[in-house]
């Protein structure tokens, strides 16, 4: 069997559907498996083992252009499956004109006569993970092929190991900025490209960052994309200590290796918040007007920092008053969290040796 899996559209969501598309492997073993997804995915999935092939379509094009694109990748496969995983139009659309012989997806956003299988939104849609959304749409299509759930589909956490090659790699980046490998790394996310309401302020990354030089002895680099190259500059000019910037700096692909290589991150709720402990990084993530009950870490090495407050999580990506769910979170709480990350990572360490 040949399937086509139209991937998602953002780096935390492509991420949430690595349980997914494991499970899809586990239950089609012998069939070919090819992910149809924006070119900054090759970061993620370049060691995936659950995958056969990669097909990229790039990023920032028109909906209309983004079809034409998607098609002309594709169109020369011959599906007999597609799995659309986005809810949008134009991905299900782009599917349905691969001529795959059954096309599966979400009957969101008016197309549901793109689909040849529908699947209804679940009603818990927005009371549980989003990374059971992506597992669900897998049961429907393993229910129309008469596949019996694998044994372990109770394993939900996003997992997406760094081979060790990437990872000497990104320790040869860092050794080469200044960095002390010694020394505890701690990573700062402070941007958020899709919401200012979702980004804790600068200052406070700022004075944490000093906390976590001065008070833990850690390394502190800043990571992210190019467009948050501004929020990791205001960041390191708030800083008395030097911080080492690598924002804009990576790719996606470099950007997991240095993760992975990490002490921990401490992070916005945003893409790398998802894909650090996928790559087994501990991170704690600040959350204000979001839910982290559907988008906050799922793994054990992760905690979530945030403040109960009347407005929130209000979904809002400009905040209309005072910003209260994230100014009311204090560089204290994720400091002290912080530390108790750092000192269990050297324990388990010592341990080790």
């Amino acid at each position: 069997m040949n399937i086509l899996v139209r991937g998602t559209n953002w780096i935390g969501d492509a991420v949430m559907s690595v349980p997914a598309l494991r499970r899809l492997r586990r239950s089609f073993p012998n069939a070919k498996i090819t992910l149809l997804t924006r070119d900054w995915a090759e970061g993620i999935f370049g060691d995936a083992d659950f995958l056969d092939e990669i097909v990229t379509i790039r990023s920032g094009r028109s909906a209309v252009r983004s079809v034409i694109e998607q098609v002309s990748a594709i169109r020369s496969h011959k599906f007999d499956l597609a799995i659309v995983l986005p809810n949008s139009f134009e991905s299900a659309l782009g599917a349905r004109l691969s001529r795959a012989g059954r096309v599966f997806g979400y009957a969101t956003d008016g197309r549901g006569f793109l689909l040849t299988d529908r699947a209804a939104v679940p009603e818990w849609k927005n009371s549980r993970h989003e990374v059971f959304y992506y597992l669900n749409l897998v049961e429907a299509v393993e229910r129309a092929y008469g596949i019996a759930p694998a044994s372990d589909v109770s394993s939900s956490e996003p997992d997406l190991p760094v081979s060790e090659e990437r990872k000497a790699d990104a320790r040869a980046i860092l050794s080469q900025r200044g960095i002390d490998l010694s020394r505890a790394t701690v990573a700062l996310a402070a941007g958020s490209k899709n919401s200012r309401a979702k980004r804790w302020d600068t200052a406070k990354f700022s004075e944490l960052a000093d906390a976590l030089v001065s008070r833990a002895g850690a390394n502190v680099i800043l990571i992210g994309a190019p467009d948050e190259a501004e929020t990791s500059a205001a960041v390191r000019a708030g800083s008395t200590q030097a911080l080492i910037d690598l924002t804009g700096k990576t790719g996606l692909g470099e950007a997991a290796a240095i993760l992975a290589v990490s002490d921990l991150l401490v992070s916005n709720d945003m893409g790398l918040a998802h894909l650090a402990p996928a790559a087994g990084t501990p991170t704690i993530v600040i959350f204000g007007p979001t839910n982290p009950v559907t988008t906050g870490p799922l793994h054990e090495n992760s905690s979530v920092v945030r403040v109960d407050v009347e407005c929130s999580p209000c979904m809002l990506r400009e905040c209309p008053i005072d910003h209260r769910c994230m100014t009311r979170i204090s560089v204290e709480s994720v400091f002290s969290r912080a530390v108790e990350f750092i000192e269990a990572g050297r324990a388990e360490n010592e341990h080790k040796q």
